[in-house]
């Protein structure tokens, strides 16, 4: 089984104007909502793609339980937190000439709560995997994420990590199966420019030696470039196709890398690239049918 942890999930209120006037009232050509988080798009594309996930997170009032319906409506296994008090936030976007966005805090997360987490976690069987993906918000210990590798390691669990900074640095001692970082993010880390697929390689790989097992630089336009377990690089151009919306491509390309590991990790570099793409050329996340289209036409 695949568990995937979203601490702070959103409701995004997306809604594209021509231009926006401060201090005027605008009107918008267009609306929609989006339900999400990063753990939550992992498990969504998990099972678009034909397997089991539970998306474990906090949620809060009358927000939380529509997040909570359209993502059970997704396929997708939910075992959430309802917290007391608070709602699940509510972002917005407004697209223009320029896009905003207003991200709201989210509700407090007390100690109960947590307590309620790391009971849920210490189910986790051996062989199973554990998706730690995003931000931690301000009302729980920002080590959480090495709080619950600790409590976690040794029982045979796979850990994925998709965090920046020190949330991705602090845990490479728990030697998570996959990391994923961007190229900004893997610069930000070794402190130095990275511009060709060597330099790459060379900073992805100090990163397996400090705990990583397998390392998975998105590149974006660029496409994306792995340095496995085994110390082997495989690189793939990006898949050619319009973008639409970049939301959600990261976390599609953690679902796909997960699926096609099992084949082998050429087949894991195509599929989780595959899946970022049919993401970021869609108005959301990708179909399964989307994604191996993507694959054949590499083939």
């Amino acid at each position: 089984m695949i568990y995937t942890m979203t601490f702070n999930p959103a409701i995004d209120y997306v809604m594209r104007i021509d231009t926006l006037r401060r201090g005027e009232t605008n009107r918008s050509k267009s609306e929609e909502i989006q339900f999400g988080g990063k753990g939550i798009n992992v498990s969504t594309v998990l099972a678009n793609l034909g397997r089991e996930t539970v998306a474990l997170g906090f949620i809060a009032g009358f927000t939380g339980e529509a997040l909570d319906r359209a993502v059970t409506g997704r396929g997708v296994r939910t075992d959430f937190i309802h917290l007391p008090e608070g709602n699940t936030r509510i972002n917005v976007k407004l697209k223009s000439d320029k896009e905003t966005e207003i991200n709201a805090q989210g509700p407090v997360i007390p100690e109960a709560a947590l307590e309620s987490l790391y009971q849920k976690l210490d189910k986790i069987a051996n062989g199973d995997t554990l998706v730690l993906a995003g931000s931690v918000p301000g009302t729980l210990p920002q080590d959480i994420y090495e709080q619950i590798l600790s409590r976690l390691q040794g029982r045979g669990i796979r850990f994925v990590v998709d965090a920046t900074g020190a949330l991705l640095t602090n845990v490479l001692k728990f030697h998570p199966f996959l990391i994923k970082p961007n190229r900004a993010e893997l610069e930000e880390i070794c402190g130095r420019e990275l511009q060709t697929d060597e330099e790459i390689a060379e900073a992805a790989r100090e990163l397996r030696a400090k705990g990583a097992v397998n390392v998975l630089v998105s590149l974006g336009g660029d496409g994306a470039l792995l340095v496995d377990e085994f110390d082997n690089v495989h690189r793939q151009n990006a898949f050619q196709g319009k973008v639409v919306n970049t939301v959600g491509s990261g976390d599609s390309m953690v679902a796909g890398f997960l699926v096609g590991a099992e084949k082998g990790y050429a087949y894991a570099l195509t599929l989780g690239n595959a899946a970022g793409s049919a993401t970021a050329f869609s108005p959301r996340l990708a179909t399964k049918e989307e994604i191996m289209a993507l694959c054949q036409n590499n083939a």
